[in-house]
């Protein structure tokens, strides 16, 4: 009877064995807890997670060719960039239709925008050949098929023509250029069943008529048959001509070959201008030497943030060390004086060091009035690397010292006075003492202005001028003005990396354990 009660699983009150009962309960204290840090979790998705996805996935998105030129796409993997000739008739006519349907939905001045990051001059090429596709001579295709057989003129003879899936295999391009024109009548609510095709889909149905002609192809759809018939015998006109005749530049294969490199999905164009190279027909290379500005302004961004990390230490660590030494009281007076400077718009306090700094400004006069400098000896701390340090050392300083202070008001004063005790003199005393306990604040304090001053681009464009301007403003100017989102998340995505490696040096030296606020 004993064995039988021992083999039988315990229960609950409830009746149900107590370990089902319990995996239950502690399900729900995880779903409780769960549902209280959801709201922070989708915060830190939101505004940290994503945005570092888009940017990362921005840097290396390319489909905007591919998207609206999705024709000549095709068409250039048949053409060679080394031949040293534009391409010939196959890729013009995909163009026409590609463009003509680009201007259509005015997409052709963003991919030519897109396109003149890589060869300068292209986007104004697109510009003025969109305006002008519409006016080629292609309507001598359109009045000489209406003029053989009215059929041609008719929006739902077309339609059940297309539909047809045999035509669409004997008329390729027709088939592709009246799908575009089709989704195109749709996107403006339109109604194709009553729209006439525009010239672009007369133009591609002669090439397919001619090249079934050519290979005296046996088709038994009347239709087809009688404009095969016929074509031979049509006026043509040459679309490379047409374009060419718009601008010349389209007969220079380094456009074409622009075209064909980044007709891609995703490049790594974004990222090699980032450290200045270029994508070429034969590789990656070197920008020329005059071209080359962003690894000095990584290199600048760098050292000067570490030389403002360095002054904030100097100047931070007797601020700190006079504020957990002094009376209470004291402490939080001189306290107040260190936050003062956070009621006060950033703005404000970087055009004041403008008014500070400059050749005519506060800090020459005074220099000038006391005698240390004649009237042409003035200094010029201002638009430079000097101007850009004072100013984001003031700036930075609180966001040291309050670190420092924080940890060192932890230190116990008995240990000094043990120390002292022992034999040692106050140099001693604090070296061996006190300085050691202080560097988790040291550390602190380093990460959070490296950091903000590897990023700061307000400050270094007002006082920095041409040689104080840091990477960031680089970015802030793709961004902003000349509208590259792709260079300006590269950017952004070696300087991420940059700190991160940084960060893992840190860690790897010195003991990210080692960093406490206090």
């Amino acid at each position: 009877m004993s064995e039988k009660v021992s083999n039988q699983p315990l229960l609950a009150a409830d009746g149900t064995p107590l370990k089902s009962s319990l995996n239950r309960a502690l399900r729900m204290q995880k779903l409780r807890a769960l549902m209280l840090i959801a709201p922070l979790l989708i915060f830190v998705l939101i505004t940290f997670i994503f945005p570092i996805y888009d940017m990362l996935f921005r840097s290396v998105e390319n489909d905007i060719v591919s998207n609206t030129l999705p024709r000549t796409v095709v068409q250039l993997e048949n053409w060679s960039e080394d031949s040293g000739e534009a391409p010939g008739e196959d890729v013009f006519a995909a163009f026409y239709t590609d463009l003509y349907l680009a201007s259509e939905y005015k997409t052709h001045t963003r991919l030519g925008s897109r396109l003149n990051y890589q060869q300068t001059g292209i986007s104004s090429l697109f510009r003025k050949t969109g305006r002008r596709v519409q006016r080629f001579d292609t309507d001598v295709y359109t009045d000489q098929f209406e003029a053989l057989n009215p059929q041609w003129a008719s929006p739902t003879f077309w339609a059940s023509f297309m539909d047809n899936e045999r035509v669409q295999q004997l008329l390729p391009e027709t088939a592709s250029s009246y799908a575009g024109w089709r989704e195109f009548i749709i996107s403006e609510e339109d109604d194709p069943n009553q729209e006439t095709p525009e010239d672009f889909v007369y133009t591609s149905l002669y090439r397919d008529l001619m090249k079934l002609s050519e290979r005296g192809a046996s088709v038994r759809n009347a239709d087809i048959r009688n404009g095969m018939n016929a074509v031979g015998s049509f006026e043509s006109v040459s679309l490379k001509e047409q374009f060419i005749d718009a601008d010349e530049d389209w007969a220079d294969p380094q456009y074409w070959a622009t075209i064909k490199l980044y007709s891609g999905e995703y490049t790594s164009g974004y990222f090699l201008n980032a450290v200045d190279m270029e994508q070429t027909t034969d590789g990656a290379e070197l920008k020329p030497e005059n071209e080359r500005i962003y690894g000095t302004l990584f290199a600048r961004t760098i050292y000067m943030s570490l030389f403002i990390m360095g002054c904030t230490i100097l100047l931070g660590y007797p601020v700190a060390f006079l504020l957990a030494n002094i009376s209470r009281r004291s402490a939080n007076l001189l306290l107040i004086l260190v936050l003062l400077p956070f009621w006060t718009s950033l703005l404000v306090r970087t055009s004041a060091w403008k008014v500070l700094l400059q050749q005519q400004g506060v800090i020459n006069d005074i220099l000038v009035w006391s005698g240390l400098i004649d009237e042409a000896g003035r200094l010029i701390m201002i638009n430079n690397q000097l101007g850009t340090i004072i100013a984001m050392t003031h700036i930075l300083l609180p966001f040291m010292i309050l670190p420092l202070y924080s940890v060192m008001q932890t230190i116990p004063p008995s240990y000094v006075r043990a120390a002292k005790s022992l034999g040692a003199n106050d140099w001693t005393a604090f070296r061996r003492v006190y300085f050691p306990q202080s560097i988790p604040g040291i550390g602190a304090g380093s990460i959070l202005v490296f950091i903000m001053s590897i990023g700061y681009y307000i400050t270094p464009e007002i006082v920095g001028g041409t040689q104080g301007v840091f990477i960031s403003n680089r970015i802030a100017y793709h961004i902003s003005s000349s509208l590259n989102w792709g260079l300006a998340s590269a950017l952004g995505a070696i300087l991420l990396a940059v700190v991160l490696i940084l960060y893992w040096l840190y860690d790897r030296f010195v003991g990210i354990d080692n960093m406490k606020l206090g």
